[in-house]
């Protein structure tokens, strides 16, 4: 654990950034000082997929009831046990007004914006990092935009995917994070940018001692639950290719990727020592979303790394979303029953192996 005098010692040292909130700027030679933690020999990281947890637009009738106080309840415990949380931010955090996308069918027009204090919840439920880099991110142009920003950056919620915002660095306790995502949507940083990608994260790992890189790609629905190993395109949208990208990241020098779009989960897999979950699926989306069959799966990942970021073992916690939304404990574990088979499925010489309870350990 870092101590008080060392924390203050580093306020003057580094500068103040701007841009996406980092808490201090670890973009320096100093990062490479941090002491390491000496209270534990692993670090435990918590995922999950696409988080929207109501929205106020058209109305407020989309909106959770208790304003949306116990949206998180039963995940709670899983998420702030952990050394870190994430999790995909899908929509933009906005209490007033605001340019609304257009869509040719208005009908099947989709835009989702939270009100700035449900951002309260995602703190509450212990989440430390969200990826913004997603097709809803956009929907209330700038203005969703730079108050999503804000609003994060307020709360001490840590983000990144945006152009304007394409990666963070920070530090808890002890040790050096830094942060990427990617989507093939505007604004955002571009899964299709495969050189791109490897240099960001490149620069990442020179000053960072956890890498983690988030990714909103590949299709959508049940129809594209299974790896392709190619491009995926949907709705007339190359949305990139999981494994190619995945795998490109872990050898410019990612420790763990985290993927998610597809709205249903899809196959878990190791390589190089890293973590690739291609997809976390939905996890807490509130109406306007399909939750039938494996849409409404919602699996917490929960993965212990060595110090050098290399996988030890793992848990898939499942949740389960029913009605309007809200994940709640699914004693017959389907989430973790569905990765298992996708991932013996579509990655048979996958280093890994799950449980029917979830477990992940590496073969022997």
């Amino acid at each position: 654990m870092i101590s008080f005098l060392f924390r203050l010692s580093l306020l003057f040292i580094l500068p103040e950034i701007t841009g996406c909130n980092s808490t201090p700027n670890l973009n320096t030679s100093v990062a490479n000082q941090l002491p390491a933690d000496t209270t534990s020999t692993e670090i435990v990281i918590s995922a999950v997929g696409d988080c929207m947890i109501g929205t106020n637009y058209p109305n407020t009738s989309y909106l959770p009831p208790n304003n949306g106080d116990s949206i998180f309840r039963y995940a709670q415990s899983f998420l702030s046990a952990s050394d870190l949380a994430f999790g995909n931010c899908e929509g933009v955090f906005l209490t007033g007004e605001g340019p609304v996308k257009q869509c040719a069918d208005p009908s099947k027009c989709y835009a989702f914006k939270m009100p700035d204090h449900y951002v309260n919840h995602f703190v509450n439920a212990g989440f430390d990092l969200l990826s913004v880099a997603n097709n809803h991110v956009g929907d209330f142009g700038d203005v969703g935009r730079t108050n999503t920003k804000k609003v994060l950056t307020q709360a001490g919620i840590h983000y990144a995917g945006l152009q304007s915002c394409p990666t963070v660095s920070f530090e808890k306790d002890g040790v050096a994070y830094g942060f990427c995502a990617f989507a093939p949507n505007n604004g955002t940083v571009s899964i299709l940018d495969l050189e791109n990608a490897k240099r960001t994260v490149q620069e990442l790992k020179k000053t960072c001692q956890i890498v983690i890189v988030s990714f909103h790609g590949g299709g959508e629905g049940a129809g594209f639950r299974h790896l392709t190993n190619g491009e995926e395109n949907y709705l007339g949208e190359n949305r990139g290719n999981p494994q190619a990208f995945a795998k490109a990241v872990i050898d410019a020098g990612a420790d763990v990727v985290f993927g998610h779009g597809p709205h249903v989960p899809r196959a878990i897999d190791v390589y190089k020592n890293k973590f690739i979950a291609y997809s976390l699926g939905n996890f807490a989306t509130y109406a306007r979303f399909n939750l039938k069959s494996y849409a409404g799966y919602a699996p917490l990942v929960t993965i212990r790394l060595d110090k050098n970021g290399n996988f030890l073992r793992g848990e898939i916690i499942s949740f389960i979303q029913e009605g309007e939304g809200g994940p709640i404990l699914d004693p017959s574990h389907k989430a973790a029953l569905d990765i298992k088979s996708l991932t013996e499925s579509d990655l048979p010489s996958s280093p890994i192996q799950i449980s029917e309870t979830g477990i992940i350990s590496l073969r022997n």
